[in-house]
């Protein structure tokens, strides 16, 4: 039997873009499961979390530059920024999680994330659409709505604030990353320069280091998988 496939042209660019766009937002959105899942069961600490997803991302990002034959532009000048917000995400994500069910962190991540791109690309010059002031307002609306105490239900104010810091962080390096001239391989060298920032970041922290094996697997799909590929 012979299946005949439609020439590519008939797919519109923006139904490809559509299509990577939600596989990687689902990607991103596992991540709060996965953390969520780790870290409230105390099958491991937080900063123990970061560690192990940044070094699994990074094992796996390099390992596909490699592949391609490609280096790891580790020295650019443009590392500061990318491995600096890729810190305040990882560190920012895990610790929220403590005390933030994996819906209510999400939601809380991405209006974050939303709100921060449009204000940061606001101040550097970029005239907003009526399309972004729309979401922007969605975005906006839907924080207020979920952070708002509705009898005894108060979502805690210092992981909202951890969580916040980690959507600041994520839209920094959103934004940063259009300018990366190879995406993968800015990518790989953002999460191999963040690694022992994230080390250090970890060994300030409160708390004792929990490690057991259903948490580090955990943790290193999220670095792998849903961080790294996605």
């Amino acid at each position: 039997m012979c299946v005949f496939l439609p020439a590519k042209s008939r797919y519109p660019r923006n139904m490809r873009l559509f299509f990577l766009t939600a596989l990687t937002m689902t990607a991103f959105a596992a991540n709060s499961i996965l953390n969520r899942l780790a870290v409230d069961s105390g099958a491991i600490d937080p900063a123990s979390f970061a560690v192990l997803r940044v070094l699994a991302g990074a094992v796996m990002l390099t390992g596909l530059v490699v592949l391609r034959g490609k280096s790891l532009p580790l020295l650019a000048r443009r590392r500061l920024i990318g491995a600096g917000s890729l810190v305040l995400y990882m560190v920012g994500f895990s610790g929220a999680y403590l005390t933030l069910d994996a819906g209510l962190g999400a939601l809380v991540l991405f209006g974050v994330v939303q709100i921060s791109i449009f204000v940061l690309a606001a101040i550097r010059g970029a005239p907003p659409l009526p399309r972004q002031i729309a979401g922007a307002g969605i975005a906006f609306g839907g924080l207020v709505w979920v952070l708002w105490p509705a009898g005894t239900a108060v979502a805690d104010p210092v992981g909202v604030m951890l969580m916040g810091a980690a959507g600041v962080g994520w839209a920094v390096y959103t934004l940063a990353g259009r300018t990366e001239p190879d995406a993968l391989a800015g990518t790989a060298a953002n999460f191999c320069m963040a690694l022992p920032l994230v080390l250090l970041a970890g060994l300030f922290g409160t708390g004792a280091t929990v490690v057991t094996g259903p948490g580090a697997a955990l943790a290193v799909v999220s670095g792998a998988l849903t961080s790294g590929l996605g």
